[in-house]
């Protein structure tokens, strides 16, 4: 009886599964017939919807060995932006990242050093074309207020090359290049190396003005790019909280003149008067 019952009890499950139909449920099960027969045992079949489409889930079930297939169904999102949205967030928060001030503003000839012999290799590849150092620090006020400008005369003037050197991250190496005062600046060009170095600050540009209208105009320079001193690649090299090498080239024997030594020649002497002569003028002057 108990087995009858559990048959039975699908019934209303049938007639719930057609008023839901239209609702797109994702089992279609039809019932084809169903037999009470003398032996009190209660069988039925079913029939599986055609409109079952793959792939779908089958298992396997009780009722005379037929297969029950269950409609795979997807689960759309009630937002079908929610993932751009979010990508655009974390992109946004990249893309508005503060930058610093002395990130502000700079032109794509404006480079930010980050080694001792990045410096090195920045000028000695420079050849003659116009360099300036710009030695700053990002707590100092002066450099602050000064670099608005420094970038419209970066923009101003393409063709020089500008080194940004952070004075807080360097300053070990700004000591090997006795660099004591900020903002402080250093020109170098060919084979002339340093052309001038100097501090100014906002209110006297006009020093930067004058030294960057001198010394931009376009010339050519006899011999190899200079850079850096000899005395400051050495220092550089010396010390030891940079890790940069350097080897002194090798000075050429310059041959020393030979001294002629030419003999004065000394004017002839007067002879002296002689004692007697003397006392004879002496005797005939007081006769």
């Amino acid at each position: 009886m108990a087995e009858v019952l559990s048959k039975t009890s699908l019934l209303p499950s049938w007639h719930h599964h057609q008023y839901h139909q239209n609702n797109q449920s994702s089992i279609s099960v039809f019932p084809k017939s169903c037999n009470y027969n003398k032996s009190r045992s209660f069988s039925c079949s079913l029939k599986l919807s055609p409109e079952i489409s793959s792939p779908s889930l089958s298992t396997t079930s009780d009722f005379h060995g037929k297969n029950i297939a269950f409609q795979a169904t997807s689960i759309t999102s009630s937002q079908p932006h929610a993932s751009s949205a979010v990508n655009s967030q974390q992109s946004g928060r990249r893309i508005g990242k503060a930058l610093k001030w002395w990130e502000k503003g700079n032109q794509p000839n404006m480079k930010e050093v980050v080694s001792a012999e990045d410096l090195v290799e920045s000028l000695s590849n420079a050849g003659d074309k116009l360099v300036i150092v710009d030695f700053f620090s990002p707590g100092c006020g002066g450099c602050k207020a000064l670099h608005p400008k420094i970038c419209q005369l970066a923009e101003m003037t393409p063709d020089v090359q500008f080194l940004q050197v952070n004075y807080e991250e360097h300053k070990s190496m700004c000591y090997s290049l006795n660099v004591h005062v900020l903002p402080f600046f250093r020109f170098y060009r060919g084979a002339h190396g340093r052309l001038c170095s100097f501090s100014c600050t906002n209110a006297t540009i006009k020093k930067f003005r004058d030294a960057l209208a001198k010394h931009k105009p376009e010339r050519c320079s006899l011999g190899p790019t200079k850079g850096l001193e000899e005395k400051e690649l050495l220092a550089l090299a010396t010390n030891k909280d940079l890790s940069f090498t350097y080897t002194p080239k090798p000075t050429e024997d310059v041959p020393a003149k030979e001294e002629v030594i030419v003999a004065e020649e000394t004017p002839p002497r007067l002879p002296l008067p002689s004692a007697t002569s003397k006392s004879a003028q002496v005797v005939t002057a007081w006769r």
